[in-house]
């Protein structure tokens, strides 16, 4: 079972102190955007434990902070699931659906009435940009425009039915797992501004990157059996087999191997970074943002997978939804 399979990821893991107010905020947010119903819908939800992946991800979040953080998650996960169905066999409805989103980003406002993902994300948003600081809010509207607009690839894998070469499954799945946007919503959660000198740091640029891969590489280990019997092809263990021509269990070795492998340059480049920051010629304050974020992408590596080996939405999935199945009980996306 790829449940089984661990990962050596030796990055310190902590725990916001606010994670109960962000569970009742949480449940009621869903309920009032319409993400989620009542009932089994609401049971299903519940059992994923999005607050708790915020605040092991986000363990320098409180408040209202840690609240937003929390609603992005479940808006990921709930928004990701509508895909399982026939529209995510249908690139351009795919495509369709999500530029209106892009458009939120752009400035425009959803229609009264209109679907439920995209009042949810346009209360996100309109939350996150709220004082935020100019360079943030132009990198975030690049990185959700990447994350929405990956949706159709991710359909016309699943039309071709054959996993891509590596290359192109690391682009596809970088856009639908989110990239950047976790780290950026911990930056905002922190509450710091990482100078643009560092922050595009080639140390930084790499570290940022091995975190993203590494959540979602061990990501598709644990939900490989789910997306397999739904016909999604971008899964790292799926394009490993199909690549080299190799056995499942070769394949989850070689996977494994590669998550070592950004976990290792992670933790080599992080040792770079004070010397970094002085010959940059940081000040104190600019220094400690620096080193808050490196905090905070080692932090989301160990929280999300600490929490993805612990969610129902994986260890028992396929009691409550069917592999073959979608993965929702309401359809709150519009065509």
């Amino acid at each position: 079972m790829p449940q089984d399979v661990e990962f050596d990821l030796p990055f310190p893991r902590a725990l916001s102190p606010d994670l109960e107010g962000t569970r009742a905020h949480n449940l009621q947010w869903v309920r009032r955007m319409g993400l989620v119903g009542e009932g089994r819908s609401l049971e299903w939800y519940a059992s994923w434990d999005m607050p708790r992946l915020a605040a092991w991800g986000f363990p320098h979040a409180r408040g209202a902070a840690l609240d937003l953080c929390a609603d992005a998650m479940g808006f990921f996960f709930v928004f990701d699931d509508q895909f399982d169905g026939s529209l995510g066999r249908d690139p351009a409805g795919t495509a369709r659906v999500c530029r209106r989103l892009i458009d939120i980003v752009h400035g425009a406002t959803p229609p009264a009435g209109g679907d439920a993902c995209s009042t949810a994300f346009a209360d996100i948003w309109a939350r996150g940009i709220d004082g935020a600081h100019p360079g943030w809010i132009a990198r975030s509207a690049h990185e959700w425009e990447y994350y929405f607009a990956a949706q159709a690839h991710e359909a016309i894998g699943r039309l071709r039915e054959t996993p891509s070469d590596m290359e192109t499954y690391l682009q596809v799945r970088r856009g639908i797992a989110g990239t950047d946007l976790p780290l950026s919503l911990g930056e905002r959660a922190a509450g710091i501004h990482v100078p643009p000198a560092a922050f595009h740091a080639p140390q930084l640029r790499i570290m940022r990157q091995a975190a993203t891969d590494i959540t979602f590489m061990c990501n598709d280990v644990y939900s490989l059996e789910k997306e397999e019997a739904r016909g999604d092809m971008d899964n790292l263990i799926l394009v490993i087999e199909h690549s080299r021509r190799c056995s499942r269990q070769e394949a989850l070795t070689e996977a494994r191997t590669e998550v070592h492998r950004r976990v290792q340059r992670f933790r080599e480049l992080a040792c770079q970074v004070p010397a970094l920051c002085a010959q940059l010629g940081l000040t104190g304050p600019e220094t400690a943002a620096v080193n808050t974020y490196v905090d905070l992408m080692a932090g989301w590596i160990s929280g999300y997978h600490a929490w993805q080996t612990r969610t129902h939405r994986y260890t028992g999935a396929s009691h409550v939804r069917p592999h073959t199945g979608p993965g929702y009980f309401d359809k709150v996306l519009g065509a």
